[in-house]
C-alpha cells in the first residue's frame, strides 16, 4: 500500500516527467507558478508540485517510476511513469 505523499508523487509522475531541482526536490521541467482558471485577477498562485528524493526513490524501488536514463546515476537522471504505476493509478483511485 502506497503512503498519501507517495499517491501525490505518483499522479504527478503521471501528468509528466520528472526532473532533479535544487534542494532534492523533483518536479516538471520548466515549472512555473500557476494561477487557477477561475482566477481573473491572478492574485493566488497555485504552488509548484514537487516531490522529494526519498520519495522518488521508494517509487522507484516499487516499480512505478523508472529512470529514462540509464547512462546517469538516478539522482540525476530525469523520471517517467511506467505502466505499473499507470495501472496501479487506474485500480486504486
Amino acid at each position: 500500500m502506497l503512503t498519501p505523499t507517495q499517491i501525490r508523487g505518483l499522479k504527478l509522475a503521471k501528468d509528466g516527467d520528472l526532473f532533479p531541482q535544487e534542494a532534492k526536490r523533483w518536479t516538471h521541467l520548466n515549472a512555473t507558478a500557476t494561477y487557477a482558471r477561475t482566477d481573473r485577477f491572478k492574485e493566488r498562485p497555485q504552488k509548484i508540485k514537487f516531490l522529494t528524493t526519498t520519495t522518488v526513490n521508494e517509487l522507484r524501488e516499487l516499480g512505478l517510476i523508472q529512470s529514462l536514463n540509464p547512462d546517469l546515476p538516478p539522482e540525476e537522471a530525469s523520471h517517467g511513469i511506467t505502466m505499473a504505476g499507470k495501472i496501479w493509478l487506474l485500480k486504486n483511485k
